[in-house]
């Protein structure tokens, strides 16, 4: 049957699968584990703000992290979630030329979220399953798209908008979740207190997402993927197998 599987297409664009949770909580690991275990085409998709975590980005932001490098800045695209503030202590004419650099990098930021989700509508539609190792709607939902934090500076306001109303949504949100004390353990990054800020904002999402899972991370990374794996399976759509003779299409688990 798995070998069976292997050699198997959906009709259609197949599954897109997120992974989320906070630092921690095990995402590129369990992302790749899961990769290994489905018995269906797959393909793993970074979708964080890391740049230096990615393998996939445009010529355009590989060249803006290289400047970035260079002068010893962060690898990210982002805006402060605090330039609102510290704008008001500038000048008019720092303002405006703060204001121009924001919408450049929020201009390339964007055009980098686009050309990943093009990326992962191809291999769905070439009957993969799109594993995401973690999901741009998800992580910026508390900050950009709606107000959990408090107020948003103008680029974060037009970004949220642009991911609410237009950006695709994944079929499938699975949520990796883990006490804050043990997130913080593992990675001995932020404090227990913003940790669990984050734990509650993923959770928000339920109320957002049809399909949205719980899985218990606390537990060694092998076991988390096999959870998530048959999780996956579960929600997979009838498959097809892609070897096509004279007859047709073989259905998997027909009768041969």
């Amino acid at each position: 049957m798995i070998s069976q599987l292997k050699h198997a297409r959906r009709r259609g664009p197949a599954l897109a699968v997120a992974l989320i949770g906070p630092d921690g909580a095990g995402k590129t690991t369990v992302t790749r584990l899961v990769a290994e275990t489905l018995p269906v085409p797959s393909r793993t998709i970074y979708m964080g703000v890391n740049l230096e975590s990615s393998t996939l980005m445009l010529p355009t932001t590989r060249l803006i992290l290289m400047a970035k490098r260079a002068r010893g800045g962060r690898p990210d695209l982002t805006v402060s979630a605090h330039e609102d503030a510290a704008a008001q202590q500038r000048s008019l004419g720092e303002r405006g030329a703060r204001s121009a650099k924001s919408a450049v990098r929020m201009t390339s930021w964007v055009a980098e979220e686009w050309f990943r989700q093009a990326v992962a509508s191809y291999a769905q539609w070439r009957g993969e399953v799109v594993i995401f190792d973690r999901h741009f709607f998800c992580d910026y939902y508390a900050y950009d798209i709606v107000r959990r934090h408090g107020p948003r500076p103008l680029s974060a306001r037009v970004h949220g908008s642009l991911l609410a109303r237009a950006y695709p949504r994944p079929d499938l949100v699975v949520y990796l979740d883990a006490p804050a004390d043990v997130l913080h353990a593992r990675k001995q990054e932020g404090t227990l207190e913003f940790l669990e800020q984050r734990r509650q904002d993923y959770l928000s999402l339920a109320d957002v997402f049809e399909q949205f899972v719980v899985i218990d991370a606390a537990r060694p990374a092998d076991v988390v993927a096999s959870e998530v794996a048959d999780v996956i399976t579960g929600h997979l759509p009838p498959l097809t197998d892609h070897r096509r003779d004279h007859e047709g299409t073989t259905e998997i688990g027909a009768a041969t």
